[in-house]
């Protein structure tokens, strides 16, 4: 097979002395101020109808340097502040193109701590990691080995709410390669009673992360809102103490979604999922939490991308095809079905479904028929193209 050369994250945990914490701490409040001044006088050239490029925000920032006021700039590494105006010049192009908003100012308090550095400003040998500005190696959890051979382009430092602190090294991996084609294919119904529904009848249990953790999570804001904003110490250790049950909510999540993902992408050629707007569903308060904890956007990208490595085809159905109500096995439509009914019993044929299974088996049957017949499907993610395979349904609205 070919390889298929990728630039993969490796991220581990590690845990700084006091001077490189202190250190790594004013890199990214230099990173950010930076970032605000460059977006600020991008902002108010804007207004004037003027465009500013990355190498005049770069003079700005040598400008920046030799005034008194920001001469602290020079105490970090020039790297992280020249990367993060690079950042944001991609994230001016992307809202030129029409793929994003307008880029937002950085806050202190939500904004992500993090830094960015590039060949030029660390050091990797022999399993230890030298930042610039720095004497002594990160201390490095090695959880999984790098590649053999692999050198980092990038190294990304960062420290999450719960005050851990992570190292992101972005290598090309030769090992990804595409796997031994297979004749399987499986539809996708994702759900939250269980998690997905596979058209070979095998469910897969919701784990339900928050709700596990739920009781915990709010003994511990309750805590955190009687805090005086004054007391702030144990404010601040009480706020660690929420960031930190949510912390492991997340991490338990994404493992589980990892495994499963894998597997699936390991076992089957082609993978037949629905389009679904989840920004539009949780709108709905009854069901917002249980969707969010359910994670459905990240099960897709995960699905997409190691498809994309392991040379899968991922094929997304159009939101609007009936596959709840489509008979799997004469095709007949049957009528309005509430989400409390998990069974049903065709009217043409007299086979009685169970909702999901047959949900996934119709979406299968329509997505071997997109790869059948080359028409394009709709992501709403991407950029429209190509024709849907399935005839759309009008969507009703209720009475």
């Amino acid at each position: 097979m070919p390889t298929t050369h990728v630039k993969r994250a490796f991220k581990y945990r590690f845990y700084p002395t006091d001077a490189q914490a202190a250190e790594l701490s004013r890199t990214f409040g230099c990173v950010r101020k930076v970032y605000n001044m460059a977006l600020a006088a991008r902002t108010e050239a804007w207004t004037r109808l003027e465009r500013i490029n990355y190498n005049q925000t770069s003079a700005m920032l040598t400008a920046w340097k030799k005034t008194e006021e920001l001469a602290y700039l020079n105490e970090v590494s020039s790297v992280p502040l020249q990367q993060v105006l690079r950042h944001l010049q991609t994230a001016f192009a992307n809202f030129f193109g029409k793929r994003a908003q307008y880029p937002r100012f950085k806050s202190r308090k939500k904004s992500r701590r993090s830094a960015e550095y590039t060949t030029s400003a660390f050091k990797c040998r022999d399993g230890k990691l030298t930042l610039a500005k720095m004497k002594d190696p990160l201390a490095i959890v090695w959880s999984r080995p790098l590649p053999e051979g692999a050198q980092p382009s990038t190294v990304t430092v960062s420290q999450d709410s719960a005050g851990r602190w992570f190292v992101s090294l972005l290598c090309e991996d030769p090992t990804v390669k595409a796997l031994p084609p297979v004749s399987a294919a499986v539809g996708i119904d994702v759900g939250l009673t269980h998690l997905a529904t596979l058209s070979t009848g095998e469910k897969i249990t919701n784990l339900r992360h928050e709700r596990r953790d739920r009781a915990r999570l709010a003994l511990a804001q309750r805590r955190l809102a009687k805090k005086d904003k004054g007391d702030g110490a144990n404010r601040a250790k009480a706020r660690r103490k929420v960031a930190k049950i949510h912390a492991r909510i997340a991490d338990r999540r994404r493992d589980h979604l990892h495994k499963l993902t894998t597997r699936l992408v390991r076992e089957n050629q082609t993978l037949v999922i629905e389009d679904l707007t989840v920004r539009n569903m949780v709108k709905n308060r009854r069901l917002a939490r249980a969707i969010s904890d359910a994670a459905w956007t990240e099960f897709r990208t995960l699905l997409e991308y190691k498809a994309q490595w392991y040379g899968r085809t991922v094929v997304a159905v159009d939101r609007w095809f009936p596959s709840s109500r489509l008979c799997s096995n004469c095709g007949a439509l049957a009528g309005r079905l509430p989400l409390n009914v998990r069974t049903w019993t065709c009217d043409g044929c007299g086979v009685t479904h169970d909702r999901d299974a047959n949900a996934a088996q119709t979406l299968l049957a329509a997505g071997l028929a997109v790869t059948a017949c080359g028409a394009g499907v709709r992501p709403q993610r991407r950029t429209p193209g190509g024709q849907s395979a399935v005839k759309q349904e009008t969507p009703r609205r209720e009475p």
